[in-house]
């Protein structure tokens, strides 16, 4: 029986795909060179990755062992050229890396959109979705390609209007090869100057040389071809270093910072690693660990080597090469490998310490890193940063309720007020639901600052600080035992205020009476009922009691169904607030019965609303209120 001959096949792009191809294709994007940038980094990552299965599997790269990108172009034809013998794709490859748009980054592309098509383009390389960038200056693309150890090629084709196909072919070797037929303002990219221009300023760092040929000859090597991370750091412009940044991380955004080394002695490497200026779309994507990339002996191993950065430096991006580990390690011995362990623990103080430079020589910069990458960094607070946690206290922020920009907590600690022996912070989901909280206003009152934890990693690193920072423990406002009897007032009170604090504490009584009367009134809905010099302003405020879970964090365990019911609360009133003193003096009167009940569920529920949490039973809720309005009115 004879074999069906395998036919071209004709498919839709994935929708966000569409929406991508109609802005490059329409776009007046005055860069639009980088389309050139995009596909020589694609096919270095090629012949990287072939050079790494070579090891294991030499035959892939038998008989042409020599990895290059070639470019060529034909002045009649309109085509531009960029031919890699790398590692090549299959024909599931190709509708995976092709169709679609790569990773999980399909829906965080399409909300990145602004509809600004120059800033919209920008997002290619961010998104790893460089190599539509060619239908920037192409109305055909062609990507004819053979995968490494297989006999089969496929050829891709599409206009970039909406489908593409992708059919059998011939190739004599193994790789990948793209064509694009110009458009006819694109003239500029089928002359050799103008390409040599573009390769040196946008892929010299490439470490394969990228090849100009005619016919069949060698042609001309138009990058350095070296490996960029190996060169002495005044061989290499600033210039130099963003485009690497550029390739390694599939970044469009500017490196932040740029930390270049060759560590010696014991253990020998060469890093080149960045910080970006922007927050990548997948920083909190399960899937994401890091994006370093290994090397051995300028051999590429792998871009996910476990244990070779901590997870939260995982915004860091860039190139380490060891000498001393071998060439053929798997993905398993790295993992357990000494040399990996102590080359992390090298590179992880390392770059803690060129962002305390940056926190210390410029607090403005480092709020930029800060906002995007903080709450990355303090999980290192948490999980396995035990050994660097010294380093990481020093680098941590926060708002406040006292300072307009970020503080850290040494300068907290600096500005403490006599008698205060604790860092005060308030968790919750924003700074304005932080600066909102009724817990705050006695703190407020008495000048002490209170920083605001608005980051859910916030609700498990803290806990873990059994010592505090530097001997002071960090407190909780909204849990019980808030003690400010002992902290010195923020303004010595007048006489006249003294005299009418005298007659505050003459009613202690009557407030007394009234705490047992709204106890017993409210039962098992509240865990206790007390009096508080926490607040100010507000009558009363629901807190966790000292040894119960955090308010904010049951909060968050609840709305992510993770705890089915609420720990009771502690009811706190403030003596010196009006209705709390007339309802003092209605109990000590001999008020009881359904005037206090309605009175110390309505108190309930008030102090619920101030938490934003909902009132439970909305209509006896109504039913009160309307009740106490028609008696006052």
């Amino acid at each position: 029986m004879t074999a069906k001959k395998p036919t071209a096949e004709t498919r839709s792009f994935q929708a966000e795909v569409s929406k991508l191809l109609k802005i490059v294709a329409n776009a007046l994007y005055s860069e639009r060179e980088v389309f050139l940038r995009e596909l020589i980094s694609n096919a270095a990552d090629a012949c990287d990755k072939l050079r790494f299965l070579a090891l294991s599997a030499p035959d892939l790269s038998a008989g042409d062992p020599a990895f290059s990108i070639r470019l060529s172009v034909d002045k009649e034809a309109r085509t531009l050229t960029i031919a890699d013998n790398g590692v090549g794709m299959s024909e599931a490859d190709l509708h995976d890396n092709l169709g679609t748009i790569a990773r999980s980054g399909t829906a965080a592309f399409v909300e990145e959109l602004s509809g600004d098509s120059k800033k919209d383009v920008g997002l290619i390389g961010q998104f790893g979705v460089g190599f539509y960038s060619a239908f920037m200056v192409a109305d055909k693309v062609e990507v004819l390609t053979r995968r490494a150890g297989e006999a089969q090629a496929h050829l891709w084709t599409s206009d970039g209007l909406g489908e593409y196909t992708v059919a059998p072919a011939e190739k004599a070797s193994r790789g990948t090869v793209i064509t694009l037929y110009l458009k006819e303002d694109a003239g500029e990219f089928l002359e050799r100057s103008r390409l040599q221009q573009i390769v040196r300023t946008y892929s010299d760092h490439i470490p394969f040389p990228v090849v100009f040929a005619e016919g069949e000859a060698d042609g001309e090597t138009l990058n350095k071809a070296s490996a960029l991370w190996t060169r002495s750091k005044s061989d290499v412009s600033d210039d130099d270093y963003r485009e690497f940044y550029h390739h390694v991380g599939h970044a469009a955004d500017e490196p932040w910072l740029t930390v270049h080394w060759k560590a010696e002695g014991r253990i020998e490497y060469h890093a080149l690693l960045f910080v970006p200026s922007q927050r990548p779309f997948d920083l909190f994507h399960p899937e994401r660990r890091h994006h370093v990339k290994l090397y051995v002996k300028r051999v590429f191993i792998t871009d996910d080597a476990e244990g070779l950065v901590p997870s939260w430096l995982r915004f860091v991006k860039g190139v380490i090469d060891c000498e001393d580990l071998p060439l053929n390690i798997s993905r398993e011995m790295l993992q357990k490998n000494p040399v990996v362990a102590s080359v992390s623990q090298a590179v992880t103080k390392r770059i803690l310490g060129e962002l305390k430079k940056k926190a210390e020589g410029d607090a403005e910069t480092y709020a930029t890193f800060w906002n995007n990458f903080g709450a990355v960094l303090k999980e290192g607070l948490y999980g396995d940063g035990l050994e660097h946690r010294e380093a990481l206290l020093s680098l941590v922020r926060f708002r406040s309720s006292t300072q307009d920009g970020l503080t850290s907590l040494a300068d907290y600690v600096a500005r403490m007020k006599d008698g205060q022996e604790a860092i005060f912070y308030i968790a919750a989901e924003s700074e304005e639901a932080a600066a909102a909280s009724p817990q705050l206003e006695g703190f407020r009152k008495k000048g002490v600052e209170v920083l605001y934890l608005t980051d859910p990693i916030d609700e498990f690193w803290v806990p873990m600080l059994f010592e505090g920072f530097e001997g002071k423990p960090l407190k909780s406002i909204t849990r019980g035992g808030a003690d400010l009897k002992s902290i010195a007032d923020a303004e010595t009170p007048a006489d006249g205020d003294k005299e009418g604090k005298d007659d505050a504490a003459a009613d202690q009584g009557a407030v007394a009476a009234l705490v047992a009367s709204v106890k017993l009134a409210l039962g098992d809905a509240v865990k206790d009922v007390r009096t508080t010099d926490r607040l100010a302003d507000s009558p009363v405020c629901l807190v966790a009691d000292e040894g119960d879970m955090d308010m904010n964090l049951e909060r968050m365990l609840r709305q992510h169904k993770q705890l089915d019911q609420a720990a009771k609360r502690v009811l706190e009133l403030n003596p010196d607030h009006p209705l709390i003193r007339t309802l003092a003096d209605r109990v000590k009167g001999g008020a009881s019965g359904p005037t206090v009940d309605d009175a110390a569920h309505l108190l309930l529920d008030q102090a619920r609303i101030l938490e934003g949490e909902p009132v439970p039973d909305a209509k006896a809720f109504t039913r009160r209120l309307s009740a106490v309005m028609t008696k006052a009115m």
